[in-house]
Formats: C-alpha cells, sequence, structure tokens
C-alpha cells in the first residue's frame, strides 16, 4: 500500500478530529484536565497507533509490540482517546476520566490502564524509561521499537540531556523521540520561561538525527517516521512544530487551558467547531 494513500490519509484526519471531540467531552465530564496540550499533540499520536506502530488491542502484552511511551504524561486525554478508539477499552469508559476508582486516572498508569506502557507525569523521565526499554530490546534480539512523546516544557528538565546523551552514546537507532513544540508551557512561553532554541542544534550537538515539521500533518509525520526507522546508528528526534490546543478557536494558544477543562458553554462551542471538517 502507497504509505500515502490519499483515501487513508483522509481517514487518519477524520479520527485525528474524533480523537479531539473525546478530549473535549473527557475533560468536560471530569471538570479538570489538561485539554491544550492534548489537543496538540493528536496527530502524532492518531499517526503512531494507526499507521506507524505494530501493536495490538486485544493481546496488549505481546512481545514483539512497539512501545510508546507518553513523557508529557499531563496529555492523557489524547492518550486515552487514542487507545480507546484502537480497542484497548471501550469508548464509553473515556466518560470516567479522573472519576474515583476509575482506570483512566489524571495522568497515565500502567497498573490501571491496558496499553498504557508506562506510568508518566513527572516530566523528564519518559526519554530515559524509553533508552530502558531500547537497551532490553537490544539484550533480547528483538526488532520492536521504542517511541516517546515529550513536551517542550519538558526539555527545561536535565534529565531530558542526561537521556539524549546516554541514546547517543549506545547508537540507540531504535528510538523515535517526537518533540511536541507547542511553544507553551505551564506558566508562559517556552522562549521567556527558559529558552530552548536553537533546539534544533542542540540536538545534533548531542548526537541524534533531527528532524523539523509540521505536527499537525499526518503525511509529514509519517514521512519523518520513516525516516526515522530507516536511520542506523544513532537515535531519531522529530522537532513536531505545534499548537496547543490545536482545532478549537478559543483554546488555540491559550496558556490558561494548559491545565483547564472547558466549562459547559465552551464544550459546545468547542465540539460545534469540531463538527465541521478542517
Amino acid at each position: 500500500m502507497d504509505l500515502l494513500d490519499p483515501k487513508e490519509m483522509d481517514a487518519l484526519n477524520e479520527r485525528a478530529r474524533t480523537i479531539r471531540q473525546h478530549i473535549i467531552k473527557m475533560t468536560h465530564a471530569a471538570g479538570s484536565g489538561h485539554p491544550g496540550g492534548s489537543l496538540s499533540a493528536v496527530e502524532i499520536l492518531t499517526t503512531l497507533y494507526f499507521k506507524i506502530m505494530k501493536h495490538d488491542p486485544k493481546n496488549p502484552g505481546w512481545i514483539d509490540r512497539d512501545r510508546f511511551v507518553l513523557s508529557k504524561g499531563h496529555a492523557a486525554p489524547a492518550l486515552y482517546a487514542i487507545l480507546a478508539e484502537a480497542g484497548y477499552f471501550p469508548l464509553e469508559e473515556l466518560m470516567t476520566l479522573r472519576k474515583l476508582g476509575c482506570r483512566l486516572q489524571g495522568h497515565p498508569s500502567m497498573r490501571c490502564t491496558p496499553g498504557v506502557e508506562m506510568s508518566t507525569g513527572s516530566l523528564g523521565h519518559g526519554l530515559a524509561v524509553a533508552n530502558g526499554m531500547a537497551l532490553a530490546a537490544r539484550l533480547d534480539r528483538k526488532l520492536h521499537r521504542i517511541f516517546v512523546l515529550c513536551g517542550d516544557g519538558e526539555m527545561n528538565v536535565g534529565e531530558i540531556w542526561e537521556s539524549a546523551m546516554l541514546a547517543a552514546h549506545y547508537k540507540l537507532d531504535n528510538v523515535t523521540m517526537f518533540l511536541d513544540r507547542n511553544m507553551l508551557q505551564l506558566d508562559g512561553p517556552t522562549e521567556k520561561i527558559m529558552s530552548l532554541e536553537p533546539l534544533t542544534d542542540k540536538w545534533k550537538a548531542f548526537g541524534w538525527q533531527v528532524q523539523e515539521i509540521d505536527g499537525h500533518s499526518i503525511k509529514e509525520i509519517i514521512i519523518a517516521s520513516q525516516n526515522a526507522l530507516r536511520c542506523h546508528g544513532k537515535p531519531s528526534v522529530i522537532i513536531c512544530h505545534t499548537v496547543k490546543g490545536k482545532g478549537v478557536s478559543f483554546m488555540e494558544g491559550a496558556v490558561r487551558f494548559h491545565g483547564k477543562a472547558p466549562v459547559d458553554e465552551e464544550c459546545e462551542k468547542a465540539l460545534g467547531e469540531l463538527e465541521v471538517c478542517r
């Protein structure tokens, strides 16, 4: 099959729109959560789970599956919506987000939720965990790959750069990191809080293959992922330029929706906008 088949691309974009609707409904029902950074990561996750990764919702523990680590664990609503759409648990369960006794915690828990590979939320640890999984795969002579999604605010954390050095040192070419570069973190723009640029040059200096793409273009995500799969002898980072709150006009670029759920009126307006294909 053509990697860029137009009908498949349309189906993936439609799936992404559905995921966004789930995110709005879930966080509204919970009255809490992180819609902004969940919405910015939708195309990345949609492409990974429905095009790139090898995984089996009927057998989540399949030994040869690819692994995904959501390092920016606050974007759990996006991951849960993806997992439900993929068939790891019923869609109806999405409305239990953050409810007492539910399987869908505010941050992902590998002990609660089918399909979650690692409990995350304390920022900076995801890449280190991915490195451990990649080294284990090498020791076991397995060919599965490790994908990790980090936030740009997370780049402030020293463990990220320690992990970057380790991955390059051990030539972990089975690791692909996606960086959700939406330019905003909890308390403001990344470049005002702690400047990250020149980010591409930094990753290259640390020995990584680096690509920069439009993180909302499924076509570009597919091409970059395939380039990463063909890279030998070094890990890959795909810097995805995204918009926080993507798909909902009043959430786009609004730092206040980092951790604020939509109220009734906002939910209705957001879902109305998401009914229109973009």
